[in-house]
């Protein structure tokens, strides 16, 4: 039974999605502010956060931040809870950490489905073998990506990312293909999101100098190479 922490300061709200959760079969504990969230994730690490953005105190956005920055949290499934539809407010939830986002007023069986997919894409590949392509190393079973024994520090979501490019090394993937591939069920979920997520893995490949080897195909969508051109030593 998957663990479900619930941050919500509206009361109806939290107990609606907490019932419904229940009835499908999750274990749910509810909080109403970031430091009842914060002691809850400190007593015991849920599978899975339904976070809501504006909260008494410090905001959700912040909370997010605050856990993709811990070790123990880092990879801490988070979906983002809101009534902000803005495109640029959806980025924001999104480079806070957040792996998907669900905007007020919601459906239940909408947000159900959005766990489903996200607990899915937490599946573990530990018995998927290491891939190399160019001066890049990935190990499933660690969850460790390096360069020349220089490791790089990503998230969940630019973890498997990356798994796919690299299995599937220069072949040009659209936004669409991505998402199926990557996300598993996209049906909820923007092609936007890819654009956001393809950025944080440039950052984060750039500290080894490998951020070229992702490259945009105008029109097309994105793909891996190991072409020297796109490496820097």
């Amino acid at each position: 039974m998957s663990r479900i922490l619930v941050v919500e300061d509206e009361s109806a709200i939290a107990e609606l999605i907490s019932i419904n959760l229940r009835h499908a079969g999750f274990e749910v504990t509810l909080a109403a502010s970031a430091t009842q969230a914060q002691y809850e994730v400190d007593r015991v690490l849920p599978d899975l956060v339904v976070l809501d953005w504006m909260l008494p105190g410090q905001s959700g956005v912040a909370l997010a931040r605050q856990w993709r920055g811990a070790a123990r949290t880092k990879e801490l499934p988070i979906i983002m809870l809101t009534a902000r539809a803005e495109e640029g407010d959806k980025i924001a939830g999104l480079d806070a950490g957040a792996d998907d986002y669900v905007t007020k007023p919601f459906s239940t069986n909408e947000l159900l489905a959005r766990i489903r997919a996200v607990l899915r894409r937490k599946a573990p590949e530990a018995l998927d073998s290491a891939v190399e392509v160019g001066p890049l190393l990935l190990d499933p079973g660690t969850r460790r990506v390096s360069r020349d024994g220089t490791e790089v520090k990503l998230g969940p979501t630019e973890f498997r990312l990356l798994h796919f490019l690299m299995t599937h090394p220069e072949r040009v993937h659209s936004r669409s293909q991505l998402l199926d591939r990557v996300w598993g069920d996209h049906v909820f979920i923007e092609e936007r999101t890819i654009d956001v997520h393809v950025k944080r893995l440039r950052e984060a490949l750039e500290r080894v100098q490998c951020a070229r080897m992702i490259e945009t195909v105008r029109g097309a969508g994105y793909r891996l190479t190991q072409h020297s051109s796109a490496l820097s030593a």
